[in-house]
C-alpha cells in the first residue's frame, strides 16, 4: 500500500544531525514511528518525503532547518520567575516540557539567576539540518476512530467505543 493521507504509517529510523551523529533510533528502543500521515504528525518536510512511498521503501531523507523545526529565533529567549520552576535546584541544560500556545512546548534553560532563569522556548532541534534514514514497515487505511482523533490510536483500542463517545 502506498503512503497517502488519511493512512497510518510505521517506519523506523535513525535521526542524526549534518555530522553524523545520531540523535534518536527507533531500532534501538525498539519502537517504530506510527503517525496518521496528512495531519500534521511529523515535521512537514518528513511527511512530504514519505508521500507516495510504498510499504517496505527505504530511503534517507535531509531536511534543512526550515523543512525539520524551523530556524532559530533568539527573541524565544526569555527571563522568567524563579519560581515557575517546580524543582528546587535548577542547570543550564535542563528541559522541561510546559504548556505552550500551540500545545506544549519544550523549555530549555539557558542561565539561572539569583531570581530569574534565561529560558530558550526553541525546539531544542530548531536550526539543524536532520538526515533520517527511513525504513517503512507498513501502511494500512486510519480508522474513523483515528481520523476523528488525529493521530493512530493503540492497538487495544475499541475503535468503535472512541467513535460513539463523540456521538451527541
Amino acid at each position: 500500500m502506498t503512503i497517502a493521507p488519511q493512512r497510518v504509517v510505521t517506519l523506523h529510523y535513525v535521526l542524526s544531525d549534518a555530522d553524523g551523529q545520531v540523535l534518536d533510533d527507533s531500532r534501538a528502543r525498539q519502537q517504530p514511528l506510527e503517525y496518521l500521515h496528512g495531519h500534521h504528525n511529523i515535521v512537514a518536510g518528513l511527511e512530504r518525503a514519505l508521500d507516495g512511498q510504498d510499504t517496505g521503501a527505504e530511503l534517507t531523507v535531509t531536511l534543512m532547518p526550515a523543512e525539520a523545526y524551523g530556524l532559530r529565533d533568539e527573541a524565544l529567549q526569555r527571563e522568567v520567575g524563579r519560581d515557575a520552576f517546580p524543582v528546587p535546584e535548577l542547570t543550564p541544560g535542563m528541559r522541561f516540557q510546559t504548556p505552550g500556545d500551540d500545545g506544549p512546548e519544550i523549555v530549555t534553560v539557558i542561565e539561572v539567576r539569583d531570581d530569574s532563569v534565561l529560558i530558550d522556548t526553541n525546539h531544542p532541534l530548531a536550526g539543524h539540518t536532520l538526515r533520517y534514514a527511513l525504513q517503512v514497515l507498513s501502511v494500512r487505511d486510519a480508522t474513523r476512530a483515528e481520523l476523528a482523533k488525529g493521530h493512530p490510536l493503540p492497538p487495544d483500542t475499541d475503535h468503535t467505543q472512541v467513535e460513539d463517545k463523540k456521538l451527541p
